[in-house]
């Protein structure tokens, strides 16, 4: 059974920037579903994808991101990171972590992933 544990979210002013992490408690690039995604969640609103990395290293990101975000993923530690960059107020939500997608195509789609983290708040003023 997979695990998964976001850390890095906190309080930031506008421009600022963060960088969120998540380790898997065991190999999850060695499953047949090996795309892993950030999604958000801010209050009143739906889930939405953010970015998302497939084994071979493809990434896509919401266009509310492009430019700003990074996604990225280190196979050694079995840690995915996003770091985000020039984060705006509307960037305040709460981050999850999710994995074991089959792949990067629909990957903003929520229902595609088996396992999700706790979730990091991130805020920005």
């Amino acid at each position: 059974h997979v695990q998964l544990v976001e850390s890095g979210g906190g309080s930031v002013q506008a421009g600022g920037s963060l960088r969120l992490s998540c380790g898997a408690s065991e190999d999850v690039y060695s499953r047949n579903s090996p795309c892993m995604g950030w999604f958000r969640q801010a209050p009143g609103k739906e889930r939405e994808g953010v970015a998302a990395i497939d084994s071979d290293g493809s990434t896509s990101y919401a266009d509310s991101v492009k430019g700003r975000f990074t996604i990225s993923r280190d196979n050694a530690k079995n840690t995915l990171y996003l770091q985000m960059n020039s984060l705006k107020p509307e960037d305040t939500a709460m981050y999850y972590c999710a994995a074991d997608r089959g792949s990067i195509f629909q990957w903003y789609v929520a229902r595609g992933y088996n396992y999700w983290g706790q979730g990091t708040q991130v805020t920005v003023s």
